[in-house]
C-alpha cells in the first residue's frame, strides 16, 4: 500500500514560511498545520508573528490558539493533535502542509519517532528554581549532550522540562522509532546571513509598531504573569522586562535583535542534521516557480 503524502515548508525565522505555504496550499488544495511552538498559544499573536487571518486567503490553518499561554504545552501533546489534523485533512482529499520553524514539532509530526508523555515532577521543579540559566544547561549537558547541543539554553523553562525528561526517561525526547506513517516532501527556506539579519530586524521594529508590546500588557492584565512571560521566551520574556521597567525600549529592541539571531543559528544547527530537506534560497526570484515545480513532481511521483 502506497503511502500518503504530506508536504512541510521549514526554516529559519523571517525566511516566509507562512507566506510560501499560503501560496502551495491556495495551488495544490491543501490545508496548513502549524508547527511553532509558540503560536499553538491564544493571545501570543503580534510578538509570534502569527499569520492573520486575511494574510491565510481563505486556505484553513490547524494547531494556531490551541493551548492556553497561562499552561505549559507539551511536545507530546502537540504530536497528538498534529497526528489528528493530517489525518482529517487527509480524509477530505486534502493536502496537509506542515509550516514552522520549531525543529521538535515537525520531527514529531512525521518522523514516526515517539515522544512519551512526561507528567511535571514539583518536587524536581522547586530543587531546580533557584538555579540560574547556565547551571541547568550544565545539568541537561551531562543528562543528554544531543539535547544540550540543541536546546535555547537561555530559556529556563526549557531547560528545566528537558531535565525533568532525560532525569524520567534517560534522553529528550524517547528513543522509540517507528516507520513514518507519510511519504514526505521537505521544503527548506534558506537566506544569506546578512540579508537574515536585515529581516529579523526590520520584522522586529514592524511588530513593535503594530501593538507588540501593549499585546504583552494586555496579556499580563489577563492573568499572564511575568514569569510565565519569561519562560515563553524571546520577544514575551524581553516585552516583560521592558513593561517591568528593567530594561529601557531601546535596549530592549538591541537584546532582542541579539537573541532573535541566536535562535535562528539554532534553527540552522538542527535542520542541518536532516538530509531530506530540498533547500530554496528565500531571496530567489523564482522561489514560487520552483517549490511549486517540486511540489508537483512529488505528487506526482
Amino acid at each position: 500500500m502506497r503511502k500518503q503524502k504530506i508536504a512541510v515548508i521549514l526554516g529559519q525565522t523571517a525566511t516566509g514560511k507562512s507566506d510560501l505555504a499560503v501560496k502551495i496550499a491556495k495551488k495544490f488544495g491543501g490545508e496548513i498545520i502549524s508547527a511553532d511552538s509558540r503560536q499553538v498559544y491564544k493571545g501570543l499573536n503580534v510578538g509570534t508573528g502569527k499569520i492573520t487571518k486575511q494574510e491565510m486567503g481563505g486556505v484553513p490553518h490547524h494547531l494556531l490558539d490551541v493551548a492556553d499561554p497561562k499552561k505549559y504545552f507539551s511536545v507530546a501533546q502537540y504530536q497528538k493533535l498534529a497526528n489528528r489534523a493530517i489525518k482529517d485533512v487527509l480524509s477530505r482529499g486534502k493536502l496537509p502542509i506542515i509550516c514552522g520553524g520549531t525543529g521538535l514539532y515537525i520531527d514529531a509530526a512525521v518522523s514516526g519517532k515517539t515522544f512519551p508523555e512526561v507528567k511535571p515532577d514539583e518536587k524536581l521543579r522547586k530543587q531546580l528554581n533557584g538555579k540560574t540559566t547556565k547551571q541547568l544547561f550544565e545539568i541537561l549537558k551531562k543528562l543528554d549532550q544531543r539535547r544540550a547541543k540543541e536546546i535555547d539554553k537561555d530559556n529556563p523553562r526549557r531547560l528545566v522540562r528537558a531535565i525533568e525528561i532525560a532525569r524520567k526517561i534517560g534522553k529528550v525526547p524517547g528513543s522509540k522509532l517507528q516507520v513514518p506513517s507519510y511519504n514526505t516532501l521537505k521544503i527548506g527556506l534558506k537566506l544569506p546571513e546578512e540579508k537574515l539579519k536585515q529581516k529579523i530586524s526590520k520584522r522586529l521594529h514592524a511588530r513593535m509598531k503594530k501593538g507588540m508590546a501593549e499585546e504583552a500588557h494586555r496579556l499580563h492584565a489577563r492573568g499572564l504573569s511575568w514569569k510565565r512571560m519569561e519562560e515563553l521566551g524571546l520577544e514575551y520574556r524581553y516585552l516583560s522586562k521592558y513593561l517591568k521597567s528593567e530594561i529601557t525600549k531601546q535596549e530592549m529592541l538591541n537584546k532582542l535583535e541579539t537573541e532573535i539571531r541566536r535562535y535562528a543559528k539554532r534553527q540552522k544547527t538542527w535542520f542541518k542534521r536532516d538530509k531530506e530537506i530540498v533547500w530554496f534560497d528565500a531571496s530567489g526570484k523564482g522561489l514560487r516557480q520552483e517549490t511549486t515545480a517540486a511540489v508537483s513532481r512529488f505528487l506526482k511521483s
